[in-house]
């Protein structure tokens, strides 16, 4: 499992940036209408978060400069991990279980479908999350922000798609937390996805938020995908078809691995993709 913390999430009074939100929303918004007008004007639109994205501080130095390192993919496999469905436990889908007593917060129901461009389902996908408690807090030791753990929720897990390209995972609503971008700068609530295909060489990483965030506005790392098609589709949808009674809300998000409507990933590269790693917090 990917490491379960985002090390932009350590804040300290004296590494946090001068920069005010308004200053990052004013430079938010300066590029989008830039982005809108271009498009208007017969530019193509843009479907990858941009690799250079001045609000978000980091993807200005950290962003790939030169082609990637290619290896033999068929090497790589043979020293490579493998997993089936003996090596992954349907209870590893349910992070509210995994301890002596109940997680706090919100507990829900994230759910959906892997497929390709074409809308084919893809079965025995493994699907990994990872996320922060109902406090906004990873359990990791460089993560020193001063809300509390919650001795029964670790926030990994992970499951792998059914025939029909199905997921679903059992956990508790992340809480947003800070990090170092600007002054008094707020991650909106997320959770971390990897999907790693039938090999490892083939990983995926994402994230998924959650419907009306107000936050959204404000984070420099969801504003870098400036198209506002593309943002959304990393958005899920409450589904209260999804929601148990007296037990859970429910929310649901498929995820599209090719074609014009797929989900964004990190491993998206081109002339506008964005690295997303600020100091290790992944999008």
């Amino acid at each position: 499992m990917e490491e379960s913390f985002d090390h932009a999430h350590v804040v300290t009074s004296s590494d946090s940036a001068t920069s005010t939100q308004n200053e990052m929303t004013a430079q938010i918004e300066a590029l989008h209408r830039a982005y809108r007008e271009g498009v208007a004007a017969g530019a193509r639109v843009e479907d990858k978060p941009r690799i250079d994205f001045a609000p978000y501080r980091s993807s200005v130095l950290r962003h790939p400069t030169k082609d990637l390192r290619h290896a033999d993919p068929e090497t790589i496999e043979l020293t490579s991990p493998a997993f089936g469905t003996r090596d992954v436990h349907p209870l590893e889908a349910d992070l509210t279980i995994q301890h002596g007593g109940e997680p706090i917060g919100e507990r829900m129901i994230v759910t959906g479908r892997v497929v390709d461009g074409s809308g084919r389902p893809l079965a025995g996908q493994l699907v990994e999350i990872w996320q922060a408690n109902a406090s906004g807090r990873y359990v990791h030791k460089r993560d020193q922000h001063p809300a509390p753990l919650d001795p029964n929720f670790s926030g990994v897990g992970r499951c792998l798609t059914d025939a029909d390209g199905n997921y679903s995972f059992t956990t508790i609503r992340p809480g947003p937390y800070p990090w170092k971008n600007h002054h008094n700068a707020w991650r909106p609530a997320h959770i971390h996805f990897s999907l790693f295909g039938t090999a490892f060489t083939q990983r995926l990483v994402t994230q998924m938020y959650f419907p009306g965030d107000p936050l959204f506005p404000l984070d420099p790392i969801y504003q870098a995908i400036v198209d506002e098609d593309a943002r959304r589709r990393l958005v899920a949808t409450y589904d209260h078809d999804v929601t148990r009674h007296e037990w859970c809300t429910g929310y649901r998000w498929d995820i599209v691995l090719s074609g014009r409507g797929r989900t964004l990933f990190e491993n998206d590269l081109g002339a506008d993709h964005d690295d997303d790693h600020e100091n290790g917090d992944h999008r």
